[in-house]
């Protein structure tokens, strides 16, 4: 006859190895430090290559943490780590949401899309044209 060990004698499912899931997390954590620096240079192309990596890796973090919930659970510290790793991409989602806001705001300073309030070449304010509907 086979002892139980004392985590299965408590009813308790034992947690993935926390090796396992250090690996990914660690590739994550890495992946948002550097497009972090990339975004603080304003370099697009390095941008671009992090975001495409950390998407990967991501994906990659994901899986493991699923496979781990599944087999019993994620280590609270490592729980953590993921968790604060999710803030900082939402942080950074927010930091280009930003910049791409204030980059409409100089495009549309520098080429405004359509006049308006200017006079016609008769001297009057030109009207705009309203698809058909006639106006009093």
């Amino acid at each position: 006859m086979q002892q139980a060990t004392p985590i299965a004698a408590a009813g308790l499912v034992p947690v993935m190895p926390e090796i396992e899931l250090e690996g990914p997390l660690v590739e994550v954590e890495a992946c948002l430090s550097a497009l972090g620096e990339a975004l603080l240079r304003r370099d697009s192309a390095a941008v671009e290559q992090h975001a495409s990596r950390l998407q990967q890796v991501l994906q990659q973090a994901i899986a493991s943490f699923g496979e781990a919930a599944r087999a019993g659970g994620v280590p609270p510290q490592l729980r953590h780590r993921l968790v604060a790793a999710g803030g900082r991409v939402a942080a950074q989602r927010e930091t280009l949401a930003r910049a791409t806001a204030a980059l409409d705001r100089a495009m549309d300073v520098l080429m405004p899309a359509e006049p308006a309030g200017l006079y016609g070449a008769s001297g009057k304010a030109e009207r705009k044209s309203y698809g058909g509907f006639f106006q009093a």
